[in-house]
Order: C-alpha cells, then sequence, then structure tokens
C-alpha cells in the first residue's frame, strides 16, 4: 500500500522532502482541511504546503497547547488540527533549544515531549519506529512521546506537555568528535 502511495507522491517530489511526506501520511492531512482523514479521503496536493503560517485559519480551527520548556518557562501558542506538535514548535518558532533536528523523520529524539497520565493515555497507538527512537532519549518516562508522532485533535485544547531537561541530539556529539579530532 505505501510503495502506491509513495507512487503518487512522486511527482510532488520537487516540492515536498521526504519528512513531509511521511507526516502528510502520519496526519491524515486533507487538501481542504488540517483534520483527520480516513485513508480513502485523503487529498495530497502541491498547492499547499505543510508549514502553513500563524493566522491562516479561523479561530475555531485552533487549538491552545502550552509547552513547559527546559527552563521552566511556559510557552503557549495555537495549533491547527492535525498538525504535528513538531509542526506547532517549528511554525511558530518556539524557543526550545535542538527541538526537531531530524524534521519529523523518526531519526533522531530530539522532539521527545512528556505528557501528564490522562493525555497519555488517549494518545493514538504508538509504532515500533517510536519506540526504538525513545529508547534514545534522555530522560525517558512513562508518558513519553515524539512530537512528531503525535498530531493535535480538537479535544487536546488546553494540552500542557513538558520538554525533558536533556536532550539526546546526534549533532553535538558528531560536532564534539570532529573538534577532538582536530
Amino acid at each position: 500500500m505505501a510503495h502506491g502511495i509513495l507512487g503518487l507522491m512522486r511527482p510532488l517530489g520537487s516540492r515536498l522532502n521526504a519528512s513531509k511526506i511521511r507526516l502528510l501520511l502520519l496526519c491524515g492531512v486533507t487538501e481542504q482541511h488540517h483534520t483527520p482523514a480516513k485513508w480513502s479521503e485523503r487529498g495530497f496536493s502541491s498547492t499547499q504546503g505543510l508549514q502553513d503560517g500563524p493566522g491562516e485559519s479561523s479561530s475555531e480551527d485552533q487549538v491552545t497547547v502550552h509547552f513547559i520548556n527546559r527552563d521552566g518557562e511556559r510557552l503557549t501558542t495555537t495549533a491547527k488540527e492535525g498538525q504535528s506538535l513538531l509542526e506547532v514548535v517549528v511554525n511558530h518558532n518556539l524557543a526550545i533549544d535542538g527541538f526537531g533536528a531530524c524534521e519529523g523523520t523518526l531519526a533522531c529524539s530530539t522532539c521527545h515531549l512528556i505528557f501528564d497520565k490522562d493525555t497519555f493515555q488517549k494518545l493514538d497507538a504508538i509504532s515500533d519506529e517510536e519506540l526504538d527512537m525513545l529508547d534514545l532519549a534522555y530522560g525517558l518516562t512513562d508518558t513519553s512521546r515524539l512530537g512528531c508522532q503525535v498530531c493535535v485533535k480538537k479535544s487536546m485544547d488546553g494540552l500542557t506537555v513538558r520538554v525533558p531537561m536533556d536532550v539526546s541530539d546526534m549533532r553535538r556529539q558528531l560536532e564534539v568528535g570532529k573538534q577532538s579530532k582536530q
């Protein structure tokens, strides 16, 4: 099935990178609305990008999300239904250091977030790939998820998530390794 969908996506390759295609598939973003859709209803269009600017949809389509940063600062923003939490951070340019280094391709754990227990239990099922990346995350808890894998729903209005104190970012380790060889 995925091969067929990717075949349909190839003509869009010049406009969408791999991470945006994965986010389209993950969150089920439709062409007209940023709401989850069934497989058969998914629309793909090269005219609308994933990163719409703030304020481009009506307030009734907005959900308030609070991020508690590593230093305890509360960052409050709005999100559109269907966006991943990683997209929310990036689109609103929230000051969370190192967040989303792989751009949502499930190749790192820098978008690691901690949810309260009640909210965590209401999230969609976690994939094996996400579990593998979470194994690499610092400060892992029983309610940890990757922000690139959690899509905003209307029922999440007022959601508060915590950014862990430490982040596992391989880019920093590679930079340190390069400097020590010089």
